[in-house]
C-alpha cells in the first residue's frame, strides 16, 4: 500500500516534539514522557493528512454514452440518419450526448481526444477516415490507455464512389526517367470500370480502359521531362458505373524539373555497371583518388568504389566527415578492395560509417511457436463472489493475443522462424507454418493474424490439439526450437494428453515456456490446488510465468531469448560453403525511401559481399537470406551515409553483383543515390520549396536564399508576407481558394479537391484501433441491438480512489493516549492498595 501525505510540512513540527522530549527525559527519565512522545507524533502524522489509494469496481447500469455522428461530405455514399437514430434509441434508455461533425474536414482524432477519461464511453458512427485535428491513431490509443470503450458503428453502403491522386516526387531531375503511381480508390470491393486519361503539361500521353474488383489499385507510369522549371501531370477518371461524387475525379500534380545534381565517383572503373547507372542518372565527376575538399563542395554526394583505406588520409577523411555533417551524402561501395578486405576495422572512415568491418554475429537457427489459447474460457464470464451475487470478470484473452504481439516484436527474434497456432478444441495453424522475423511485412502480417482471433463458442480448452499441431511443425526443423505457451491454464480436461505430448516434444529438443494468465477458473488447479500449468512446465523442466490481470492492468511477459550461436565445429565448413553458394536477396526494410519502390524481393542472386556487422542505430534495407547486411544506412550530422557492401558490378576479379545494376533492380542503386543527395536543388540563388495541397488544406512554402538579395514571392501574381524563421530562410503560408494549377513567381503549385474526398469507404485500419480500447465494431442494425449491452458490461471499471489515513492515526494516538491513562492508572491503585494494606497492618499491629 502506497502512502502519501497531503500536507507533508506539517512534519517539521516533529522538531520541536523531539527538542521537548529530550529536555523533559534528560530531567525525568520516566516513561510518561516517552508515551507522550509517540502520541505526539502521531498527532503530528495526522496534521499531515496521509492518504492511500483504493481500488474499487464500480459500475452503471446507465452507462454515459457520446454519440459522435459523422456527416460530413463524404458520407454521403452511406446510409442517411444511422446517427441520429441510434441516438434516439440510446437516449430514450440511458444518458446520451449527440456530436454531429459536419462540413468538410473530419476530425474524429479531437472527438475522441476531448472525451477520453471523461467516463463516458464514446460511439463513433463513421467510416473512420480522419483528415483534420488529432491523429486518430493517438487518439485511440490514449482512449486506451485512459480505460475508455470507444465503439464503432459502420453505416450501409448506398453507392459506391471513386477518387484518383497522383503519388510521387514533386522535384525531378530533367532528363530522367521518374516513376509516378496513380492510385485509384472506391468505396466498395466490387468491381468498378473507368477509363483513364493522363495528361503531361495539357497534352494527352495515355489513356486506356481499366477495371478492378479491390478497393485500391494502382497503376504506374513513368515519364522523363527534357526541361527545366515547371511541368504537370493531370490524371482524369470516367467511371462506367454508380460514383457519387465526380469532384475527385480528377487530380493535378505539380513538378518542378532540376538539372541533373553533381555527384563524385572515386573508382577505378569508371566503366562499371555502377558508374553507368550513375552517369545516366547524375552529372558525374568520375576521378581515380579523392580529390580534396575544394573538388567536391559542389556535388550533392560523393561514392567510394572499392577504396583500400590507405588510399584515403587522416586529413581527407577529417575532409569527407565535414562533407557529410554539412548535408552531403556519402556512398561506400564495396569489393575485394573494401571493407573486412580493407582494413575499414577501426579506422576514422569506419566511424563515418553505418556498419563494422567485421563478420556479424550469426542469428537465427531458432524456430518458435506460438501456442495460443483461443478457447471460449477465456472471454468475459460471471463469477459468483457469494451467494445470489455475480460480478463481470474480464477475460483474458486480450491479455493473450497482446503478450504474443509483444513477443513477436521482441528484438532478438529478428531473424527467427516464428509460427502461430491457436487452439480450442482443435489446433490450428494460423501462419500457416514458419514465418522469417525479418521482414518487417511479415511481422505486421502476423500482428494481424494474432489480433483478429475469437474463441469459437462451443469449442473447449484441449492444450493437446495445440501441441499436436506444434509437433507437426517442429518435425522437420533443426537448430533451436521454441514453443512459448499463452493461456489462461485452464487444461484440466486435457493435462494427461498434454503432458504426453509435450514430453515428447521434450525429446525433440524442444524448450518450453508457458505463460499463465491468471483468472478465477477452478479448472486451473488440481485437488490439491496445484496449478496444472506449473506441473506441466516442471514435468517437462520449462519457463513457467505467471501474469493476472486482476493485479496489473496489461502485464506483460519477460522471456530472455538469447541470440543462438552457431556452434564452432561448424563455422569453418560454413565458410567453404559461402564461397562456392549464391545468395537471394531480401528486402528487409520496405517502407524505407530506398526501397519502397521495390515490388517484393530483389530479383536474382549475388555471389559474394563484404562480411560487416550494422552499428546501432543503423538501418538494413537489403539482406541475403542468411541475414547479413548488403545495402545499410544511417544518418551522420546533417548528410546521409550509405553502405552498399558487395561490389559494383564487375570488380577486377570474380564478379558479385551485376544483378544490382540491371532490369528493375537498378531502381535499388537510383533510390540509394537520390537518398544520399537528398534535395537534388543546387544550393545557389533563391531555392523555393512546399508541397502541393488539397482545397481548404494550407500550403506551407519555404524559401532559402544563398545569395544576397530581398526576397520577393508572388501567388499569381500577388505579393506574399514572408516571415524569416532562420539565417536567410523564409516561410509563408498560402491557401488558395480554387483548385487547380497556381504560380509562385515561376514555381508550381497543384491544388485539389478537397481532402476529405481522398478517402472513400470503411476505413477498415482502423478496426484494430478501436478493439484494443476495448470497445466493438458494429454496422446499424447491430448496434442498435447490442451496443447498449455491452457498454453496460463495460461501464465496470476498476478506479483508483484516494483515503485518508488521518482518522486511523487520531484513533492510534487516542488509544496510546488512553492506554498509558490506563496502566498508569493501574499502577497507581495497586500501589494504593499496598499502602493501604501496609496501614491496616500497621493499625492492626498498634492495637
Amino acid at each position: 500500500m502506497n502512502v502519501s501525505l497531503e500536507q507533508p510540512e506539517m512534519l517539521l513540527l516533529v522538531i520541536p516534539v523531539i527538542l521537548a522530549g529530550f529536555y523533559l527525559l534528560r530531567n525525568t527519565k520516566t516513561k510518561l514522557v516517552e508515551w507522550r512522545m509517540l502520541v505526539a507524533f502521531l498527532l503530528v502524522l495526522a496534521l499531515a493528512s496521509p492518504v492511500t489509494l483504493m481500488s474499487n469496481v464500480v459500475s452503471e447500469d446507465n452507462p454515459s454514452l457520446i454519440v459522435v455522428s459523422d456527416e460530413t461530405g463524404s458520407m454521403g455514399i452511406f446510409q442517411e440518419g444511422t446517427g441520429t437514430d441510434l441516438y434516439e434509441a440510446l437516449t430514450a434508455k440511458t444518458p446520451t450526448t449527440f456530436i454531429q461533425l459536419t462540413g468538410d474536414k473530419t476530425s474524429l482524432g479531437d472527438a475522441v481526444l476531448q472525451y477520453s477519461g471523461s467516463g463516458s464511453q464514446v460511439v463513433l458512427v463513421t467510416d473512420g477516415n480522419n483528415n483534420a485535428g488529432k491523429d486518430l491513431t493517438e487518439a485511440l490509443e490514449f482512449a486506451r490507455e485512459t480505460d475508455t470503450r470507444v465503439y464503432m458503428v459502420e453505416p450501409e453502403l448506398e453507392v459506391n464512389d471513386l477518387s484518383v491522386q497522383v503519388l510521387g516526387d514533386k522535384t525531378v531531375v530533367v532528363e530522367n526517367e521518374n516513376e509516378f503511381e496513380i492510385l485509384v480508390s472506391q468505396a466498395n470491393d466490387g468491381l468498378a470500370s473507368y477509363f483513364l486519361k493522363v495528361y503531361v503539361d495539357g497534352e494527352l500521353f495515355q489513356s486506356k480502359h481499366f477495371s478492378q474488383d479491390t478497393r485500391e489499385m494502382t497503376i504506374p507510369i513513368t515519364r522523363a521531362f527534357g526541361t527545366l522549371g515547371a511541368h504537370n501531370l493531370r490524371v482524369e477518371i470516367e467511371p462506367d458505373g454508380e460514383d457519387l461524387n465526380d469532384i475527385n475525379n480528377e487530380f493535378d500534380k505539380a513538378l518542378y524539373v532540376v538539372p541533373k545534381p553533381k555527384i563524385t565517383l572515386v573508382t577505378d572503373e569508371p566503366d562499371s555497371p555502377l558508374g553507368q547507372v550513375l552517369s545516366n542518372l547524375y552529372e558525374v565527376s568520375v576521378v581515380n583518388d579523392y580529390p580534396g575538399a575544394d573538388k567536391i563542395e559542389d556535388s550533392k554526394a560523393l561514392v567510394l568504389d572499392n577504396r583500400f583505406i590507405n588510399t584515403l588520409s587522416e586529413k581527407e577523411v577529417k575532409e569527407i566527415k565535414t562533407y557529410v555533417s554539412d548535408g552531403n551524402g556519402l556512398i561506400v561501395v564495396g569489393g575485394e578492395g573494401a571493407y573486412n578486405y580493407g582494413n575499414y576495422l577501426n579506422s576514422s572512415l569506419e566511424a563515418l560509417l553505418p556498419v563494422i568491418s567485421k563478420p556479424s554475429e550469426f542469428k537465427g537457427g531458432r524456430s518458435l511457436i506460438l501456442v495460443l489459447d483461443v478457447s471460449p474460457s477465456t472471454l468475459k464470464k460471471d463469477v459468483n463472489v457469494a451467494e445470489g451475487i455475480s460480478e463481470v470478470e474480464k477475460g483474458t484473452l486480450a491479455d493473450i493475443l497482446g503478450n504474443a504481439i509483444w513477443i513477436i516484436q521482441n528484438e532478438n527474434l529478428k531473424d527467427a522462424d516464428v509460427a502461430v497456432v491457436a487452439f480450442g478444441s482443435t489446433g490450428v495453424d494460423v501462419s500457416e507454418g514458419f514465418v522469417y522475423l525479418g521482414l518487417p511485412y511479415n511481422v505486421q502480417l502476423l500482428e494481424e493474424k494474432i489480433s483478429q482471433l475469437n474463441p469459437h463458442l462451443e469449442s473447449e480448452t484441449s492444450l493437446d490439439e495445440g501441441l499436436e499441431t506444434a509437433k507437426s511443425l517442429l518435425e522437420s526443423e533443426d537448430g533451436e526450437l521454441d514453443v512459448i505457451i499463452l493461456s489462461d491454464g485452464g487444461i484440466e480436461d486435457s493435462y494427461p494428453e498434454s503432458l504426453e505430448i509435450a514430453k515428447e516434444l521434450q525429446g525433440m529438443g524442444v524448450n518450453f515456456y508457458f505463460i499463465h494468465i491468471r483468472s478465477s477458473a477452478s479448472s486451473q488447479y488440481d485437488s490439491r490446488r496445484n496449478l496444472y500449468a506449473e506441473m506441466l512446465m516442471k514435468e517437462v523442466d520449462g519457463v513457467y510465468q505467471s501474469l493476472d490481470p486482476r493485479v496489473v492492468d496489461n502485464p506483460r511477459a519477460t522471456i530472455d531469448f538469447e541470440p543462438t550461436v552457431k556452434p564452432p565445429e561448424e563455422e569453418e565448413d560454413e565458410e567453404e560453403e559461402l564461397e562456392l553458394d549464391a545468395y537471394p536477396l531480401l528486402v528487409y526494410s520496405p517502407n524505407h525511401f530506398i526501397t519502397r519502390n521495390v515490388d517484393g524481393n530483389v530479383t536474382g542472386m549475388i555471389t559474394g559481399y563484404n562480411d560487416v556487422t550494422p552499428k546501432a542505430g543503423a538501418e538494413r534495407l537489403i539482406i541475403t537470406v542468411t541475414g547479413k547486411p548488403v545495402l545499410t544506412t544511417w544518418r551522420f550530422g546533417l548528410g546521409r551515409v550509405a553502405a552498399l557492401s558487395t561490389d559494383n558490378g564487375e570488380g577486377s576479379g570474380r564478379l558479385w553483383a551485376p544483378v544490382l545494376y540491371s532490369g528493375k533492380n537498378a531502381r535499388l542503386i537510383s533510390g540509394m543515390s537520390n537518398w544520399a543527395i537528398g534535395n537534388p536543388r543546387a544550393e545557389e540563388g533563391a531555392v523555393l520549396d512546399g508541397p502541393d495541397t488539397w482545397l481548404g488544406t494550407p500550403a506551407e512554402l519555404t524559401l532559402i536564399m544563398y545569395e544576397e538579395g530581398i526576397p520577393k514571392l508572388k501567388l499569381d501574381g500577388e505579393a506574399l508576407d514572408l516571415a524569416l524563421t532562420g539565417r536567410n530562410i523564409y516561410e509563408t503560408t498560402v491557401s488558395p481558394d480554387t483548385p487547380g494549377l497556381h504560380d509562385i513567381s515561376g514555381y508550381p503549385l497543384a491544388v485539389n479537391y478537397p481532402l476529405e474526398f481522398r478517402d472513400v469507404g470503411i476505413n477498415k485500419e482502423v478496426e484494430p484501433l478501436v478493439l484494443a480500447t476495448g470497445g466493438n465494431i458494429y454496422d446499424a442494425r447491430e448496434a442498435r441491438a447490442l451496443l447498449l449491452k455491452d457498454a453496460r458490461q463495460n461501464s465496470e471499471r476498476e478506479v483508483q480512489e484516494p483515503m485518508s489515513l488521518k482518522m486511523y492515526v487520531l484513533l492510534a494516538a487516542l488509544l496510546l493516549y488512553l492506554s498509558e491513562i490506563i496502566v498508569r492508572r493501574i499502577r497507581e491503585m495497586r500501589r494504593l492498595r499496598k499502602l493501604q494494606a501496609v496501614q491496616a497492618a500497621k493499625e492492626a499491629a498498634g492495637e
